[in-house]
């Protein structure tokens, strides 16, 4: 499950996506500053998460996600964001001041941040993209020895809310779920009132000697 993710051009973040609270955007910085802006892609992995990150032209896109995660995943969702980032902002990318961004991009990191831990096709999805075939090869490290001597960071990532949120997506899928099955059985039923009627007017009609009833009203005049 991806919790967090940013872009950034070296140490200055121009946009960011937090799925639950914590100190991860604190150790971000702290990371960005070890990044170097060549061309790359790392993973680090601190206790029960891992921070990946790719970058390309000098802009650095990042996420922290648990270590059950798929790697393939995170790296597919991070050259998803930088093809839709690159596309909006390419050519500005490189003089915008910290943060300027943030209030435009934001919202498609949340989408994309929420598709590729909800929907089952984002697996499918990063098993297709062949310019992911080497994430296989992609280094992956200790956080720790980026760090200088005596610098010391604490990961801290609030469970509490992310249960919450994993709460509230459940019941909410329960919700849609719920009424998916209460629409189709009002249309079933309604196909089969309606087959009923048509019967019943076929019927009707045969008997009474036409779709006007001729043979039934004579009768009852």
């Amino acid at each position: 499950m991806i919790v967090y993710a940013l872009i950034a051009r070296q140490k200055n973040v121009l946009a960011e996506h937090t799925v639950t609270s914590g100190n991860f955007p604190t150790i971000t910085r702290v990371l960005l500053q070890k990044i170097p802006p060549t061309d790359s892609k790392m993973s680090y992995v601190y206790e029960n998460h891992v921070f990946h990150y790719l970058v390309q032209d000098g802009i650095t896109y990042l996420c922290l996600a648990d270590s059950e995660g798929k790697r393939r995943v995170a790296f597919t969702f991070l050259e998803d964001i930088r093809r839709r980032f690159d596309a909006a902002y390419g050519g500005v990318a490189h003089t915008v001041q910290p943060f300027e961004l943030n209030a435009e991009f934001s919202p498609t990191l949340e989408r994309q941040v929420n598709f590729y831990n909800s929907d089952p096709a984002s697996d499918d999805l990063s098993r297709v993209k062949s310019q992911l075939d080497d994430v296989k090869s992609v280094m992956v490290e200790n956080v720790e020895k980026v760090l200088e001597r005596g610098e010391k960071i604490e990961l801290l990532v609030d469970k509490t809310d992310r249960l919450t949120q994993q709460a509230f997506k459940f019941e909410s899928a329960s919700r849609d779920l719920r009424s998916t099955m209460f629409w189709r059985k009002v249309k079933t039923y309604a196909m089969f009132i309606g087959l009923g009627g048509l019967v019943v007017f076929i019927v009707s009609s045969f008997v009474c000697g036409g779709v006007t009833y001729p043979r039934c009203r004579s009768s009852k005049s």
